[in-house]
């Protein structure tokens, strides 16, 4: 090791160490204060002020020691921050850190694609990705644009350790409110934005999006996350020819919300590469997601753009990487991370699940409270009581992948449509139980509303082969030769023609040695889906080779 690199290490432990001590935001506010105040972006606005007015300075802390690791390339104060802040408390705001690797290939591409003369970070927190590209471009100027005050003067403090202060600017507010000036040159916007779910974005910004949207002939939906918002609001800022890159969640590139980044990248923000990185990987700290670093140049009119998977943020490095696909095909495909990786033509003797079986998402019962109860219950007739998967890890817990026993599974309360096929007794026991049924409000839930009567959940038939469909894991499929019903947290795979039972063992063996959890589309917070058309593409033996293989 270098005595550079010695010297970074022992800086950045030094620092590490001092503000670990750190007990309040009001003492990590006092640091970031103490540091930003000798800089040329002093001047703090209202809400960064309220925060430096209740710091607290606490004279003992070594702020050269501070200041030398910031230097080195380190984030102490953003670290300090993360560390005070639960993931609870900064999840409302999005505010996802991004590790120095990623930021390191982000600022990477930029500089080596272009040399703008501005330099935009739309969510900039502690200011990683700024300072970054104060070192990688010395002569554009710096703009952050953070709502969070605390992250702002932490923001301030890094580029006045690092000596960018008297190129750079700090706009506290919020990034859909910006304008920027007009400048001669290319503008880069690179950062992470921040990952906000749309239930707690306020209607008004919702409208803000639609509105935005259509007024540039995008289609648009009000489900889109915060990250969307960002892309959008950054289309409307840049001019053709700016340059950029984001990292987010990959959810968009599969989802309905998505159709509106979808369509940007194929027209005026000018996809180049998108580069999805597995959540084994880990890109964020603590925070299982499957992670997408998309490039773009704005009003690109090349013909395609770079896809690929990446296993380890290593491979990060090079983001001119990825096989080309053709932006014609996709306008015209839904889900994209199926394009990740070159077609491979089908295995010799294989053909699509979907061409041998059908997949049907379990029933919806409206209200699982109401109508799933113990398997004996005595408060109603036993034919009315059918043995269900209700909780995947039934699935999972099944040895051997069949479903041997139905002892141990709630039942679901499915009633006939016509009650009056009820003999006397077993009539009385069900009047009795939709009594305290609409008491409990069954009879008014959306799904209760939707189907007619609304008693009757309507089970579809037992599935052959039953399987889960989201987890942490790939799915588990198991072989169901009870009969056994299930509600929607599993599918059933029922075959498009009789199957005998040696043949579905086989089936079933090839799907739970073959499946992988890349087949499938993971979520923030680490949980793959697979719906029920995505379990219908993967590859399995086709009907003669399954024979061949039960014989």
């Amino acid at each position: 090791m270098s005595n550079c690199s010695q010297m970074s290490l022992i800086h950045h432990d030094e620092a590490a160490g001092t503000l670990s001590s750190l007990r309040s935001e009001q003492e990590l506010a006092g640091l970031a204060w103490a540091i930003a105040q000798a800089g040329a972006i002093a001047k703090l606005t209202d809400p960064e002020f309220a925060v430096v007015e209740t710091a607290l300075y606490m004279p003992h802390h070594d702020l050269d020691g501070i200041i030398a690791s910031i230097r080195d390339g380190h984030d102490p104060l953003g670290n300090a921050l993360v560390r005070l802040r639960s993931p609870s408390q900064r999840r409302p705001m999005g505010a996802v850190y991004t590790p120095p690797e990623i930021v390191d290939a982000m600022v990477g591409w930029i500089a080596a694609k272009e040399q703008p003369v501005r330099v935009v970070d739309p969510g900039a927190g502690s200011g990683r990705f700024i300072v970054e590209a104060g070192k990688r471009l010395p002569d554009a100027s710096l703009v952050a644009v953070e709502l969070d005050p605390l992250a702002a003067l932490l923001c301030r403090a890094n580029l006045t350790a690092t000596g960018f202060d008297s190129r750079a600017s700090v706009i506290v507010d919020d990034y859909r409110e910006v304008s920027l000036d007009e400048c001669a040159g290319a503008t880069a916007f690179v950062g992470n934005p921040p990952y906000v779910r749309h239930h707690q974005i306020d209607s008004e910004w919702k409208g803000w999006l639609t509105a935005a949207a259509s007024a540039n002939g995008l289609p648009v939906s009000a489900l889109a996350g915060l990250h969307i918002h960002f892309f959008l609001a950054t289309l409307l800022l840049a001019k053709p020819g700016d340059i950029g890159a984001f990292i987010t969640s990959a959810e968009w590139m599969d989802v309905n919300y998505g159709c509106l980044l979808r369509e940007m990248l194929t027209d005026g923000l000018g996809g180049e590469s998108i580069h999805v990185v597995a959540p084994e990987a880990t890109p964020f700290e603590n925070t299982a997601v499957t992670a997408a670093v998309t490039c773009f140049r704005v009003g690109s009119t090349a013909s395609s753009l770079r896809l690929r998977r990446v296993e380890q943020v290593e491979e990060l490095a090079d983001l001119t990487a990825g096989h080309k696909v053709g932006k014609q095909q996709l306008k015209q495909e839904k889900r994209w991370s199926q394009l990740l990786t070159p077609v491979q033509p089908m295995p010799e003797g294989y053909i699509e699940l979907g061409e041998l079986c059908r997949v049907h998402r379990g029933s919806v019962t409206g209200a699982n409270a109401i109508w799933i109860t113990r398997a004996d219950d005595p408060a109603l007739p036993g034919r009315t009581l059918f043995p269900s998967i209700t909780r995947a890890r039934e699935l999972f817990d099944t040895a051997d992948g069949v479903l041997l026993n139905l002892g141990d599974l709630r039942a679901v309360i499915d009633l006939p449509e016509d009650l009056s096929e009820l003999g006397d007794e077993d009539r009385n026991l069900v009047e009795r139980f939709l009594r305290l049924a609409r008491t409990n409000g069954a009879h008014s839930s959306y799904v209760a509303r939707h189907r007619n009567p609304w008693w009757s959940v309507g089970l579809r038939s037992p599935a052959p082969i039953l399987a889960t469909y989201m987890a942490r894991r790939p799915p588990a499929f198991v072989r169901n030769p009870l009969g056994a019903r299930c509600v929607n947290v599993a599918h059933g795979i029922y075959p498009r023609q009789p199957l005998t039972g040696a043949v579905l063992d086989a089936l079933t063996a090839s799907l739970r040695t073959s499946v992988s959890i890349t087949q499938g589309r993971t979520y923030a917070g680490g949980l793959t889906k697979f719906e029920p058309s995505e379990m219908e593409r993967i590859p399995v033996p086709s009907l003669a080779l399954l024979e061949e293989i039960a014989a």
